[in-house]
């Protein structure tokens, strides 16, 4: 039985500009997990857990709601409240394991597919620094070999971004490579441009154990990270925002104007529910 569950080398690449030019680049690593191949994988990997502490996990109370609710029951929850109708098909998230116990992402990616193989839907589960989580959601239309979405900014994420902002997302779903390009831009036009570009490995213990040796401690690296680039931007004096209440529901759903294209303004509601 083929295995959907992958490694993804590569990097994050940030380019900032306006009102001061930024930069910045970082090897990183994610797991893509098919939910149906978590029950499994723990059984052939020495390095792997679900729901249990090793050199690497995933626990599933890191998303979505966070409580004992299977994820899948929750996606499919939101994605029938989208108009999208899974029947069982897989659903893959890429994100950053626990390492050591430890793990913050601050973007994770669940790709949704219906019974076909089709791709039906993209969530995009965002964290920030502040212990908030948030997650839009938004069906997919058209060419699903480069998936173009666009949304409202509605979760803050870092104080040197506005909240008047609207994201444009560029996917390339997983294959061999896979690449996720989200451009943020205000009335003035982009103004940031973030880009996960990463290359598929097999996921089992000899590719684990390559990049826990190549990437220590990668998720604490990441927290430092953005403490590293959040010194920086504040020695370039960039604005700082105030931190506004989180929304009052933890999941946007955007659906698409059946008379608009992808691209253009969407009608969006919030979601009582968690994924």
């Amino acid at each position: 039985m083929s295995q959907a569950s992958a490694v993804y080398v590569g990097h994050v690449i940030h380019r900032r500009s306006r009102p001061r030019v930024h930069h910045l680049r970082y090897r990183v690593f994610s797991l893509l997990l098919d939910l149906e191949e978590l029950a499994v994988l723990p059984k052939r990997l020495r390095l792997f857990s679900h729901n249990r502490f090793n050199l690497f996990s995933f626990y599933d109370r890191d998303y979505g709601c966070g409580d004992p609710v299977p994820l899948r029951a929750q996606i499919e929850y939101l994605c029938a409240k989208a108009g999208v109708v899974l029947d069982g098909g897989a659903i893959r998230v890429l994100t950053m394991p626990r390492i050591l116990g430890f793990a913050f992402n601050p973007l994770s990616v669940f790709y949704c597919h219906d019974r076909s193989g089709s791709l039906k839907a993209m969530l995009y589960e965002v964290n920030n620094t502040f212990g908030e989580r948030h997650t839009y959601l938004i069906p997919v239309a058209g060419d699903t070999h480069v998936v173009r979405q666009r949304c409202d900014k509605g979760f803050h994420v870092s104080p040197f971004m506005a909240m008047a902002m609207d994201y444009a997302f560029r996917v390339v779903p997983p294959a061999a490579r896979l690449s996720v390009a989200i451009t943020v831009s205000d009335d003035a036009g982009p103004l940031l441009t973030a880009l996960h570009t990463a290359q598929r490995a097999p996921l089992n213990d000899r590719v684990l154990a390559r990049v826990f040796i190549s990437h220590p401690l990668l998720t604490l690296k990441v927290v430092g990270g953005i403490l590293w680039e959040a010194a920086k931007l504040w020695m370039k004096r960039v604005p700082v925002y105030n931190h506004p209440k989180p929304p009052a529901h933890p999941v946007t759903i955007v659906i698409p104007n059946a008379a608009t294209t992808p691209m253009n303004p969407s009608q969006t509601t919030r979601e009582t529910a968690c994924i």
